[in-house]
């Protein structure tokens, strides 16, 4: 199934004048990449999967909305995907893409 186009026009509009910004189509899904990190993409359905330091994890994943993503069975450490139920507002896509870019803005750029 393909990425959730809308939803990947709403990422593009956040991301807008982001430094070192480029997307990827990858895994169906659009990555988006800030000095060649991923730091969310626009999945199917709607869904956002974001990157994250693991440590946070815990607290983020309520178990609904927001769960670990899950690749072929397996938890992806470091990553959490986001339904799209809650991402209805720009608010809460503004909130977990900043978490995404705040995360890989900290890593030494590729």
């Amino acid at each position: 199934m393909a990425y959730d186009e809308a939803l990947a026009q709403r990422i593009s509009d956040v991301l807008e004048g982001e430094p070192g910004l480029t997307s990827r189509k990858m895994f169906g899904g659009l990555g988006y990449m800030l000095d060649g990190h991923m730091a969310v993409a626009a999945g199917s359905g709607g869904a956002l999967m974001v990157r994250i330091d693991p440590a946070d994890a815990p607290a983020w994943v309520d178990g609904e909305g927001v769960t670990p993503m899950k690749m072929r069975g397996r938890e992806m450490a470091g990553w959490l995907l986001v339904s799209s139920d809650a991402l209805t507002s720009d608010e809460q896509l503004e909130l977990w893409v900043g978490r995404g870019v705040a995360f890989v803005r900290a890593l030494p750029p590729r």
